[in-house]
């Protein structure tokens, strides 16, 4: 947890005035329009891995009143519930009111963070079974970056399998480098163990530039791809459980197909088969 400490009268008369301000202690640009940042985590702030919060800037002076109002989006937080900071992974919007300003953050600089995480990406909306579904698609992989480092998701589960759809090569970057390093960093090892990192089975596609496994992961669960390039016979609603963050394209036609398979839709206070994370955007 970050420390508070007292802000002498010097140090108060240059810092900046953003309210539930938190410092930039990271930031990774992966391609032109994906990067990556961390920043300090309130001491106060709980959330379940999985979850989002709303982050953000302050916006451009009213040209009369010159007053500014803060510009928030709702982004999940990539870093689990136990991690000492909190990581996101964002897009990068030219002309996007917030991640136009947002991809030029540098270490140092403060955002705005609001203290309220919430979502439906949790496993407390999930029933008891025995391998978990992670759909994503670009950004939407940020609450499995969480998922995919929090212990219970292995307790809970035999088999791990996250997809990842983007459209290029490069853009499947972070998830690559982010199961290569959990599966082979010792304290993460240490943290979940060896046999229950063994667990994950990663599904990376693209859909314009040729790679290994090309196609719209709904295109490839309805002929059956994935299950025969992963060697299970299928989904069914007494052993698989599913989550969904990606386009309001993927989440409509996820939906669709897992109900296809007879999975129900969960909530956190109604779990069942599956999940859909409605807050995302992008």
């Amino acid at each position: 947890m970050t420390e508070q400490t007292p802000v002498n009268t010097a140090t108060a008369a240059k810092a900046p005035t953003l309210p539930d301000a938190q410092t930039v202690t990271e930031v990774k640009h992966w391609t032109d329009r994906l990067f990556s940042f961390r920043v300090t985590r309130p001491a106060s702030l709980r959330f379940r891995s999985g979850e989002f919060v709303m982050i953000g800037l302050m916006g451009d002076p009213h040209p009369e009143t010159g007053k500014q109002k803060p510009l928030l989006r709702a982004y999940s937080i990539a870093s689990p519930a136990w991690d000492e900071e909190l990581e996101f992974y964002s897009i990068k919007v030219q002309d996007g009111p917030l991640t136009s300003k947002l991809q030029h953050i540098k270490v140092g600089d403060e955002i705005i963070l609001r203290p309220k995480p919430v979502g439906t990406l949790v496993h407390d909306a999930l029933l008891p079974g025995k391998r978990i579904w992670f759909f994503s698609t670009g950004t939407g992989f940020a609450p499995f970056a969480s998922l995919l480092r929090e212990p219970q998701t292995y307790e809970d589960y035999d088999e791990v399998i996250i997809t990842h759809t983007c459209r290029d090569v490069a853009e499947l970057e972070y998830s690559r480098k982010l199961i290569e390093d959990l599966q082979s960093d010792e304290l993460m090892q240490e943290l979940i163990g060896a046999e229950n990192l063994a667990k994950i089975r990663y599904y990376p596609t693209t859909t314009r530039e040729q790679s290994p496994k090309m196609g719209r992961i709904t295109t490839l669960l309805q002929d059956g791809t994935v299950f025969k390039d992963l060697g299970i016979d299928g989904i069914s609603a007494d052993t698989d459980r599913a989550m969904v963050c990606g386009s309001m394209g993927l989440n409509t036609d996820i939906k669709e197909i897992m109900e296809g398979f007879g999975l129900e839709e969960g909530a956190n206070s109604d779990p069942k088969h599956y999940v859909v994370e409605k807050a995302f955007v992008g």
